[in-house]
Parts: structure tokens; C-alpha cells; sequence
């Protein structure tokens, strides 16, 4: 019954979050697998519950892949992640967290409120800011899609290629710091069971999803990212 309800209905409701918005499973995760399983490895096995959801999403939208569009800033975010596994267990980050929740809350409302759009090319500064503060936070805690989902939305036209180049990227990225994760003995065998029961759920939630994103169109779904920016500022403001 824990398992139930800590693993397999909170991967449910991350996978229609995940396949809706393009990012926010792990969000929704690290509420409920922290109150089971140590932060780090709780990280580990939020990011791998999604890897099968995150799998069909990029099938699904693969003539939308742009690997240019996907490669370089996986080279920043994923060596800021490297760096930030090695202080996971020697920094306070309670302080930095609250710094980017409420990042994250002024993001969002000036995006819903002020730019009623979100299509602009940011300046290589901007983007690379992003890419290390979210390969910052990946590495702690698994959770780098806010800062990213900006990015990636501000290059779309369509729902198609916002949806297919971030699904592409995180899809990268778990196989990365998934296996930094085992080389370091954050994860092990012994989480292979939560991690195949999360996966159920989070399929599940995947193609709830799927038939929600039917009805959508790209100006949808940025109303739906800048307010999930939203609601990730004040997880991270008042966890």
C-alpha cells in the first residue's frame, strides 16, 4: 500500500504532467519519494521512473527532433550536474533553493502577465544561465526542466518541436547521470523494483496525456509551462 501510494499514483499524475507541459515529473515526484527513500536516491529513481514515459514522448514527436538544437546545451547542463552530484552531500542548499523558487515565481508570472508570449530568442547569456542553474538543481535533486522548458520553448514554432526537443534532451540526460548515479552507488539493484513500478504509473500517465495534447496547440502549452514554472517556485520556496 505505501508503494501505492507513494510510487505508482504519484508516477500517474507525473507522467500527464511530463506529457502535457514537457517537463514537471520529477516535481511531482520528489513530494512523495522523499518520505521513503534518501533525497539523492530518491532523485536517482524519479529520473528513471520517467525514462521509459520520456522514451515514447520523443518517439512519438521524432520528425521534430532538432539534434543541433539539443547537443550543446546538453554539454553545459550535464557538466554542471556532474559537478553538483559531487557536493550533493556537503552544501546547505535550503537557501539556494529558495533563491530559485522564487526565480521561478517571477518567471512565471511575468511570462503569464507582462510577455504574452514566449517565442524570442534568448541571448547565449540568458541560455547559458539557465543551462547551469538546471544542471545545477538536476544534479541535486533531479529536478532541471523549468529553466530548460523556457529555453527550448522560446526556439519552437509548434507544440511539436518544443515537446520533442525536451523530451530528446531529458532522454540524454537520464542516461548520463543515471549511470553517474550507479557509479556512485547513489542507486542500486535494490531500487529496480520502485523504479519498474513507477514506470507502470508513469506510462499510464503518458498516454493520458497523449490524448489531452491531441487538442492542444503551442500557445496551450505555453500557458501551461509558464504556469507549472509557477507552481515549481513555490515547491521549491516552501519545501
Amino acid at each position: 500500500m505505501t508503494n501505492f501510494i507513494f510510487v505508482l499514483l504519484p508516477a500517474i499524475l507525473a507522467g500527464i504532467v511530463q506529457g502535457v507541459t514537457g517537463f514537471g515529473s520529477a516535481i511531482v515526484l520528489m513530494v512523495f519519494l522523499p518520505t521513503i527513500l534518501p533525497i539523492p536516491q530518491s532523485a536517482g529513481v524519479a529520473s528513471l521512473i520517467m525514462s521509459v514515459s520520456n522514451m515514447m514522448l520523443a518517439w512519438r514527436y521524432r520528425r521534430s527532433i532538432k539534434i543541433k538544437r539539443i547537443i550543446w546545451p546538453f554539454l553545459v547542463y550535464a557538466s554542471v550536474a556532474f559537478m553538483a552530484l559531487q557536493l550533493v552531500n556537503s552544501i546547505n542548499v535550503h537557501l539556494l533553493k529558495a533563491m530559485l523558487g522564487g526565480l521561478l515565481v517571477a518567471l512565471s508570472l511575468y511570462f503569464l502577465f507582462v510577455k504574452s508570449e514566449g517565442k524570442k530568442h534568448y541571448p547565449i547569456y540568458i541560455a547559458i544561465i539557465f543551462m547551469i542553474v538546471s544542471g545545477f538543481f538536476n544534479g541535486l535533486f533531479g529536478i532541471g526542466g523549468p529553466l530548460m522548458a523556457l529555453y527550448f520553448l522560446s526556439l519552437a514554432n509548434t507544440k511539436e518541436e518544443y515537446l520533442a526537443s525536451i523530451q530528446a534532451f531529458f532522454l540524454i540526460d537520464q542516461l548520463y547521470i543515471t549511470s553517474i548515479r550507479f557509479y556512485n552507488g547513489i542507486l542500486g539493484v535494490n531500487d529496480i523494483p520502485l523504479i519498474l513500478l513507477g514506470i507502470v504509473g508513469g506510462v499510464i500517465g503518458t498516454m493520458i496525456a497523449n490524448r489531452i495534447t491531441v487538442h492542444m496547440n503551442i500557445t496551450m502549452i505555453q500557458k501551461c509551462v509558464f504556469v507549472l514554472i509557477g507552481v515549481s517556485g513555490l515547491f521549491y520556496l516552501f519545501q
